[in-house]
């Protein structure tokens, strides 16, 4: 029994896609004429590739949603049922379409007689290279519930950090935006009625009041051209960065950069150390898996350096001379990664390196966001003020006129 991918119309004349089970297609159309609709379409969801796929297979997954699919295929595997169960079961289980449609997909795979990790290959975007190579291992070990509840722990802990990255900036971001937006109008509109109420008094203007007129009038003329440059630089940039060599050039930039450029290299690499920890603790053989943490690092830049490292493992060296030799590790982490090798516990070592430097990350960001806060209010607050105080000071000077 295999997965079939249908398109239908329901009896509003409604289109409806989804995945059913069956001997063949002809099996599916009947089911769905059984459930009142009527098929268009009706193909089996197979290991083609290219833009013929099936459309299950361009699926991508939400992590929290991968997260949960793979805690639950853990614990039913772990309860001794075989794996197209498994998958089924599962696939039942959860709420979401395209969740249900890949697991349906990867258990008819598996029906045919592919093994799980060949299966997941059929949809790349949900199952990377490391996924995929992590649960080939637990099949050959015979530990493939302990492999998934790994997968699941990292794949969280990953999301975990980037959500806290995100949060973390958050509010000194929406801070900046409506300080500019507050500046913005200030410049914009207050300024010049302040302008059309004073121009005909014939009293000079305090100079701070006349800098900041001319500065609202360089504002309003090159407001407009300011904001269409950027957008335009911003959708250049982003088409810019598709190209291989572009992004290779801005990442090497990214990490040269002060302060930026360190806390890039810590991400970088304690998720390549963290991708690594996983892969040798599910018995992933250490040239494989130093190849497959290395393909898991945004940074090109880096990237590239951490494919010699393979090479050097290859002609003798260990890994953490590897390491070392790239320049992109701390101190600290190498030591860990060296006693690891030396006292058979890498992956421990390696789960204890990757721990240390997000802690190092998140306490880093903690420290910077807090410098930054206040930092901003006072500028901003600055600014603001110097505007009001522009504004006030023709205001006083007509009072003590008027007054004497």
């Amino acid at each position: 029994m295999g997965a079939y991918e249908f398109l239908a119309l329901n009896g509003r004349g409604r289109e409806q896609h989804g995945v059913l089970e069956g001997d063949s297609a002809r099996q599916v159309r009947q089911l769905l004429r059984e459930r009142g609709l009527s098929a268009l379409e009706v193909a089996p969801v197979s290991g083609q590739a290219g833009k013929d796929r099936p459309q299950s297979q361009r699926y991508t997954l939400p992590t929290a949603e991968l997260v949960v699919m793979t805690r639950q295929l853990a614990t039913l595997a772990r309860a001794g049922l075989p794996i197209g169960e498994v998958l089924a079961t599962v696939a039942e289980q959860t709420s979401r379409p395209r969740a249900r449609r890949v697991l349906l997909g990867v258990r008819s795979r598996v029906v045919e007689g592919l093994a799980l990790s060949d299966a997941l290959a059929d949809h790349p975007r949900v199952f990377p290279p490391f996924f995929r190579a992590t649960v080939a291992a637990g099949e050959q070990s015979g530990r493939l519930a302990d492999v998934l509840e790994r997968l699941a722990d990292h794949v969280e802990s990953s999301q975990a950090l980037r959500q806290k990255l995100v949060l973390s900036l958050v509010y000194p971001a929406l801070v900046l935006l409506v300080a500019i937006a507050v500046i913005g109008v200030m410049m914009v509109y207050v300024v010049p009625e302040v302008v059309r109420v004073f121009s005909g008094i014939g009293q000079e203007l305090p100079w701070f009041t006349r800098a900041l007129i001319a500065t609202s009038d360089q504002v309003r003329v090159l407001a407009l051209p300011a904001v269409l440059t950027g957008l335009l630089a911003l959708v250049g940039g982003s088409l810019l960065l598709r190209l291989p060599a572009a992004r290779f050039t801005a990442d090497r930039l990214l990490l040269a950069l002060p302060l930026v450029g360190a806390a890039v290299r810590r991400l970088n690499t304690a998720r390549f150390i963290r991708t690594l920890a996983i892969l040798t603790a599910s018995a992933v053989q250490l040239l494989d898996g130093v190849r497959l943490a290395a393909s898991v690092v945004p940074n090109l830049a880096l990237r590239r350096s951490l494919t010699g490292v393979g090479r050097q493992i290859r002609e003798g060296s260990t890994l953490r001379t590897g390491l070392q030799q790239t320049g992109q590790f701390t101190p600290l982490a190498l030591s860990l990664i060296a006693s690891g090798e030396s006292s058979g516990r890498l992956a421990d070592m390696l789960d204890r390196a990757a721990t240390q430097q997000e802690r190092e990350i998140e306490l880093g960001l903690a420290t910077l966001v807090g410098l930054l806060e206040p930092l901003m209010i006072v500028l901003l607050g600055g600014i603001i003020l110097a505007i009001v105080v522009a504004i006030l000071l023709p205001i006083f000077q007509l009072n003590q006129l008027v007054t004497l």
